[in-house]
């Protein structure tokens, strides 16, 4: 099932997701295989739950950069374990505000602890566009968007344009 993509102007974005706390479950694996379907159909390459209006801490992500090659992860309960002090600039975009994109800067490596389907707890180092993209949606599960990291000038300029696309869809 392909869900909605809830839009920026939506209170639930500015909402912290809750812990996932049953694992394995049918209905867990079945919102995993609904949010893969979302992502990929977007497209894109990341997708928080709080993103289809569901409020638990789960992520899901794929970095292939081939076409026809996929490599889907998904991340429940992450969180940032430390983080470099060196900072990387990198264009974001998100599927909650389609069509907008800006440069964030970011700490360039973090370690990052998460539990798989079945609540298995990893570990591990990311950097690149990896450490860019598990620091945006781990960012979504706290209710942040990467446009929080942007001017006062710049997030203006972005709640104008989606109150002003809201108006022509309601008409």
């Amino acid at each position: 099932m392909i869900y909605h993509v809830v839009k920026y102007g939506d209170p639930v974005l500015e909402t912290p997701a809750e812990p996932v706390t049953d694992f394995g479950t049918s209905e867990l694996k079945q919102l995993v295989d609904d949010m893969f379907e979302t992502m990929y159909d977007a497209p894109g390459i990341g997708l928080a739950a709080i993103q289809v209006a569901v409020p638990l801490r789960l992520i899901t992500m794929d970095l292939s950069k081939k076409e026809g090659e996929t490599n889907p992860r998904v991340f429940i309960n992450p969180e940032i374990l430390s983080s470099s002090e060196e900072l990387s600039p990198y264009e974001e975009g998100c599927l909650s505000i389609p069509e907008y994109y800006e440069e964030v800067e970011r700490p360039a490596r973090v370690r990052v602890r998460f539990m798989d389907i079945d609540g298995k707890i990893h570990e591990e180092d990311a950097e690149g566009l990896y450490a860019t993209c598990i620091q945006h949606e781990i960012d979504h599960l706290n209710g942040v968007l990467f446009i929080d990291y942007l001017s006062k000038l710049k997030r203006d300029m972005v709640m104008k344009k989606f109150k002003k696309a809201a108006k022509l869809a309601a008409k």
